[in-house]
């Protein structure tokens, strides 16, 4: 009877020893017991074609330019697994005096939340925030190929969009979502979140007779994928539109030009060969985003000196150029 005992008794040892190694846990999609498999992170920024008009006696003349950003996680399969989104709607004008007018602040279509008035004077069932929330929910488990097909005539979705409370214009989401999908390179968490964030900068300078004036804005999109609010990896990017105007405020803007973010330009951005940099943006841009990792908002603010270039320790890590527009998109996570 001992003998019998002592055998039961092993066996439940042995068990007990089995569970605790994780032997009762189902494989994960990458066949790993007990092993979480990770997920791929990207970011990007697109642009749609911007558009610029004449100054006249009743109206002043307007450069337009809107900026989309995306961030997203993909799963093994290209599946996304997570997506936010948001977009800068910039509008400057100028006058028939070639003077141009400062903007008293840009908000996001996402921060002007309720009062981006959609519902109030366009007639919409849901106001702008709530209708990118039901296409991101839309999209999760979708490949890229799969978002490009939701676009239907008119740049709207599919009735599948649109049943899911989206009736607005997607093609600037897709186009966003697309080039995030293809920079998703970056392993984190499989239960990260993503965040995505944009600021406009606008610098004026009036039209003279030897000189068209300026009403330029540069809007910085930032993406993270975040755990316990803090930066598990991070991406950056600039699209600078510059609306050109003469003395009498006729637009001098050519529009017909493809606006490319300063990422995207790559080295032909011009820092090292014109501007005398050691480094090209992007890769001071890659500073920028290394440096946000392990940081919550409020702390990337922390890495802006008081000259509005970067603290010693961001300097040193490349990025010597001004951080006021990438730590004001950042800080916003």
């Amino acid at each position: 009877m001992k003998k019998i005992l002592s055998f039961a008794l092993c066996l439940l040892m042995l068990a007990s020893v089995l569970t605790a190694c994780g032997g009762d846990k189902k494989p994960d999609d990458a066949g790993n017991k007990g092993e979480v498999a990770n997920v791929k992170f990207g970011a990007a920024v697109y642009v749609s074609a911007p558009t610029a008009t004449d100054a006249t006696e009743d109206k002043a003349g307007q450069g337009s330019v809107d900026v989309t950003v995306a961030a997203v996680t993909v799963d093994k399969d290209g599946k996304i697994v997570a997506c936010d989104l948001d977009t800068m709607q910039n509008k400057v004008t100028y006058t028939t005096e070639g003077k141009a007018v400062a903007n008293a602040e840009f908000k996001s279509k996402r921060e002007l939340g309720d009062a981006y008035n959609m519902v109030t004077y366009g007639s919409a069932t849901q106001e702008w925030y709530k209708q990118a929330d039901a296409f991101e929910a839309l999209i999760v488990g979708k490949t890229i190929a799969q978002v490009k097909a939701l676009v239907a005539e008119g740049n709207k979705g599919t009735d599948e969009v649109v049943n899911a409370g989206c009736t607005i214009m997607i093609h600037e989401f897709v186009g966003a979502i697309e080039k995030a999908v293809a920079n998703a390179k970056a392993e984190v968490a499989a239960d990260a979140t993503v965040k995505a964030t944009l600021h406009t900068a606008q610098t004026c300078t009036d039209a003279t007779e030897e000189k068209a004036g300026n009403n330029q804005v540069e809007v910085y999109g930032f993406g993270a994928a975040l755990k316990d609010g803090k930066v598990l990896s991070a991406d950056s990017d600039c699209a600078q539109v510059k609306f050109t105007f003469d003395i009498a405020g006729k637009s001098t803007f050519d529009a017909s030009k493809a606006v490319q973010t300063k990422r995207e330009q790559g080295d032909a951005y011009g820092m090292v060969a014109y501007g005398g940099a050691t480094k090209e943006w992007y890769a001071q841009a890659d500073a920028f985003d290394a440096a946000c990792e392990g940081k919550t908002g409020a702390e990337i603010a922390g890495l802006m000196a008081e000259d509005y270039k970067g603290v010693d320790s961001l300097k040193s890590a490349g990025c010597t150029i001004y951080v006021s527009g990438f730590v004001a998109a950042a800080s916003k996570i």
